[in-house]
């Protein structure tokens, strides 16, 4: 492998087992800090689904507007723009070939996703069955009804992972686009690319979310179920298929970088937009058209908003985010078990909810913490079942 040439923190590097001429390969400090931050993000999120409207594993004795309005803004981009990422994250790992790529998938997803699945997600299950009056007993009793029946079809087996539904969909939908990101570095993007280069062309990328989120909204019961996160399955493989298609060329991310600011502004307008609907979050009747151009434009903002600022100011590595990047993926699994587990011990507290959702944030926090450097990193077992790389050996 042979470096070509450097610019800022991106390498472009001529391979002789590529069918590619030659790969632009970036090191995409800004994709792992934006990782990092959006990580934090979720937890915020998941913490204040205890304090919302809608339903959830266990829910405060009171309630709030403004954590509900939280959550729904968060919604818009926050899921988004972890498929495009990790659409992006694709790119670079199919560098190593598909068969490493498929081995590293199955260990960073479908592994921890199963252990997930049997052995953090119950826990949930048997809160939320405790709280809402469906169940009474330990855990312990409760665990072999753990495998009674299907979740979310009557019965308690959590089949997608709760909050583990990330990893089973993203695996999934790793292994359909392969033959498509495949077929994707055999051709020449140069030219598509650069169109990209004229103003707000960037904006065009929201396009075929817009037709995907009519598509799926013809049958809201089924393909078009916003339960994942707030958006149909279908939109996530649209915005992962995107997120690949943004790191092929670097004209792509620089309009990002371009649009920054019309993108924030743009999202304050969508914003506004949104606070004076009554039928859903942007005023428009569910499943119109409106709603679909609304939804994926708005979304979409975000996303050029986030990506670009990103790649204007986070293109620094330091130890801080070698450290949370390897610790990201134990963070997640573990986190939304963590924050049922505690909120639901904190039910009948008699203090307000800030303080109650400060308390709910900051315990949360350092019990994850605790359980990630006390336990999950320093054992090779659970580095294995976390999805962690195995420990180096020491050669001294």
């Amino acid at each position: 492998m042979k470096t070509i040439f450097t610019e800022r923190n991106r390498v472009t590097v001529q391979t002789e087992h590529s069918t590619l001429a030659t790969e632009q390969l970036t090191r995409s400090d800004e994709t792992d800090w934006l990782k990092v931050l959006g990580m934090l993000i979720v937890f915020c999120f998941h913490c204040a689904r205890f304090f919302d409207f809608g339903g959830w594993h266990v829910k405060n004795t009171q309630l709030s507007s403004g954590m509900t309005l939280f959550v729904q803004i968060l919604v818009m981009w926050m899921m988004p723009l972890f498929f495009v990422l990790s659409g992006i994250a694709s790119f670079y790992a199919l560098r190593r070939g598909s068969g490493a790529y498929l081995g590293g998938r199955v260990k960073r997803l479908l592994l921890p996703f199963l252990f997930g699945t049997f052995v953090l997600i119950p826990p949930q299950v048997w809160i939320e069955r405790v709280s809402h009056g469906d169940f009474d007993g330990s855990l312990l009793a409760f665990w072999p009804h753990y495998f009674d029946g299907w979740y979310a079809f009557g019965g308690n087996f959590a089949w997608m992972g709760l909050h583990l539904w990330y990893l089973e969909m993203l695996f999934l939908w790793s292994l359909l686009t392969l033959p498509i990101f495949l077929l994707i570095r055999k051709l020449t993007l140069s030219r598509f690319a650069e169109f990209f280069k004229k103003p707000a062309a960037i904006f065009l990328l929201a396009v075929p979310l817009v037709v995907m989120e009519s598509l799926v909204n013809l049958q809201r019961d089924g393909v078009g179920i916003r339960e994942f996160g707030g958006w149909s399955p279908f939109t996530y493989l649209v915005f992962f298929i995107i997120g690949y298609l943004l790191t092929t060329d670097d004209a792509f991310l620089n309009a990002a970088e371009a649009h920054r600011f019309p993108s924030l502004l743009a999202v304050l307008v969508f914003l506004v937009i949104g606070f004076g609907g009554r039928d859903s979050f942007g005023g428009f009747p569910m499943s119109s058209y409106q709603e679909s151009i609304y939804r994926g434009l708005h979304s979409w903002c975000w996303l050029v908003a986030i990506l670009g600022f990103g790649r204007h100011y986070l293109n620094r590595k330091n130890a801080f985010l070698l450290y949370a990047n390897e610790a990201m993926l134990p963070f997640y699994i573990l986190h939304q078990t963590v924050i049922v587990i505690i909120a639901f011990s904190m039910i009948d507290w008699q203090v307000g909810i800030t303080v109650k959702y400060l308390r709910l944030w900051i315990t949360s926090f350092v019990v994850i913490l605790g359980l990630y450097e006390g336990i999950i990193k320093r054992f090779s077992v659970t580095r294995f079942l976390f999805g962690l790389k195995p420990l180096k050996k020491n050669n001294s």
